[in-house]
């Protein structure tokens, strides 16, 4: 089970929203890069950075601050990236700068060709991002709803040879109130290419209950709030999840 540690940015800062407001933000560290290798000391196997501005501007914009956390953890573990990502142009850029996974969301809903030609592109290195309300798929930002079905999307986007989907419950997103175990079991059943659950975590429970749904197909989960606010200690964590898959 991998448990990725979110690094959520604005305006060069690492925040964390509640529900994907930006008028309701977090400040938790000044220097990006020091977080990020605040996490790997702690045991990350994978990051999970998400350019806040870019997703709202449709385009990147904490670039330096992507950049100092990519010189930070080098080739030591992988790093994805989602928020902004809207042409091929830029994963280029992204993945020559050393991410090993770009994250598309609202551009995969919204022009299902763009997600075809990139996994085309860039084979083994697209996630694709789907955040949901009640089993509808949202956009932008999380500000619109549409009335796609969350396993329907993602069924059409495996076929196009993605790698992966996140899967987001926008609901609890930042609210500490438990991840949504039934509807993440559902999509990763449902697919044959792994799940990362997200939105919700907020203490050991939380991974204990996704370990044992982890032969379903879900293979890890964004750590966000919870390992900000002390919650749930990430170390602590990933060692649990460690004794329950007998590594």
């Amino acid at each position: 089970m991998l448990l990725i540690p979110a690094i959520d940015l604005k305006d060069g800062k690492c925040v964390r929203l509640k529900q994907g407001d930006m008028n309701d933000s977090t400040t938790f560290g000044e220097d990006p890069a020091e977080m990020a290798r605040r996490w790997l000391d702690a045991g990350a196997r994978r990051l999970h950075l998400v350019d806040l501005n870019g997703a709202f501007a449709g385009k990147p914009v904490n670039e330096g601050a992507i950049k100092a956390i990519l010189r930070e953890v080098g080739d030591e573990i992988p790093v994805q990236l989602g928020g902004g990502i809207r042409d091929l142009d830029t994963i280029e850029r992204y993945l020559d700068d050393g991410l090993s996974y770009v994250i598309i969301g609202t551009a995969a809903v919204k022009n299902p060709g763009f997600l075809k030609d990139a996994a085309s592109a860039f084979g083994g290195h697209i996630i694709v991002g789907l955040d949901a309300k009640d089993g509808k798929v949202a956009t932008d930002g999380w500000s619109k709803l549409t009335g796609h079905e969350v396993v329907d999307l993602a069924r059409k986007f495996e076929d196009y040879g993605i790698e992966g989907v996140i899967y987001t419950d926008i609901g609890r997103d930042g609210m500490l109130t438990g991840i949504n175990i039934d509807a993440t079991v559902r999509l990763a059943q449902a697919l044959s290419i792994p799940v990362i659950a997200s939105g919700g975590l907020s203490n050991l429970k939380d991974i204990e209950a996704l370990c044992a749904v982890e032969s379903e197909g879900v293979q890890g989960v964004i750590c966000g709030r919870a390992i900000y606010t002390g919650d749930l200690d990430f170390a602590t964590a990933q060692t649990r999840a460690d004794e329950l898959n007998g590594n």
